[in-house]
């Protein structure tokens, strides 16, 4: 995710946006979805949000406080969250981390699987979908018999209506204009878009379970995965929250897993020592002890 850019038509001063009511908005994202805005955002806050307020009839961010410190407010908040991020995404970005799933890790994936083991992987920040589809694409290219072994995904995402478009799986066509032939047929099964979209070939639907998570809350997830892709999602929490979430990824991994995360993002915190550099921004978990971050100590703001 990333935050919106406000364009110049958007900022104008319809509403008054105190420095107390932009305190108290970035307060409740930090608290509930952990994102981190700096006072230089507050132009932007006030551009995205002085949409919901017209939409809403109220008169004032102190009235769209009000209403988000309310009950009733919990629908109001997703649409904050909304507001506040976008989901800049695309299939295979980044395309290194799904050569290295491919190559590297899937031989000896398949070999876990053969020995009757299971094998999960989870897109931890999925957005609308694409990451997850790339993921399913990659371990088909490297088995195409891969219904025969037990490997799954997990995909998931904060925000409710991404992950609806994500198991909508149905996208414009232009998004696959620039992909490979190779690439393409795999996500689609080789049938052409019709009416400017697509369709995700069902047999990669298949391999993959989506759902609502808030990666600063309590995750309901019992078992280990093998690999967690988490990028371009971290940037965006302060450093505590950032170093916490480093820990809690090694604490729910196999030793000897891999966690992918994005270009601008670096590993922080205790959570350092529990890897080692493998590639380009991809990670191996070391064996052996690590004692993970307690999620609800205070992190760093600055």
């Amino acid at each position: 995710m990333a935050y919106n850019q406000p364009s110049l038509a958007e900022t104008s001063n319809e509403f008054t946006f105190s420095d107390h009511d932009f305190q108290m908005i970035s307060e409740l994202a930090n608290a509930r979805y952990g994102l981190f805005l700096q006072p230089s955002k507050k132009a932007l806050v006030h551009s995205r949000l002085a949409k919901r307020l017209r939409i809403l009839k109220l008169a004032s961010f102190e009235d769209y406080c009000n209403l988000l410190n309310k009950t009733e407010g919990d629908a109001e908040r997703m649409h904050l969250l909304s507001a506040l991020t976008t989901n800049v995404t695309h299939f295979f970005r980044e395309m290194h981390h799904f050569d290295f799933l491919k190559d590297v890790l899937m031989p000896q994936l398949i070999e876990k699987s053969q020995a009757g083991h299971p094998v999960r992987l989870w897109s931890s920040a999925c957005s609308t979908g694409q990451e997850a589809y790339s993921i399913a694409a990659a371990l088909v290219a490297a088995a195409p018999k891969l219904s025969q072994y037990d490997i799954k995904i997990l995909a998931t995402d904060i925000d409710p209506q991404v992950v609806q478009t994500a198991k909508r799986a149905i996208y414009p066509d232009e998004q696959i204009a620039t992909i490979p032939p190779f690439w393409r047929d795999l996500l689609t099964g080789s049938r052409r878009p019709q009416s400017g979209e697509f369709r995700i070939d069902p047999a990669l639907q298949k391999l993959i379970s989506f759902g609502e998570l808030n990666l600063i809350a309590d995750w309901p997830m019992k078992g280990r995965f093998d690999v967690i892709f988490c990028r371009n999602a971290a940037i965006y929490f302060d450093k505590g929250t950032q170093a916490r979430l480093w820990g809690r990824f090694a604490d729910v991994m196999l030793d000897g897993g891999h966690l992918m995360i994005g270009h601008s993002e670096r590993l922080s915190g205790p959570a350092q020592s529990a890897f080692k550099s493998v590639g380009i921004t991809t990670y191996q978990k070391l064996t052996g002890p690590f004692a993970p971050v307690n999620v609800s100590d205070k992190g760093d703001r600055n």
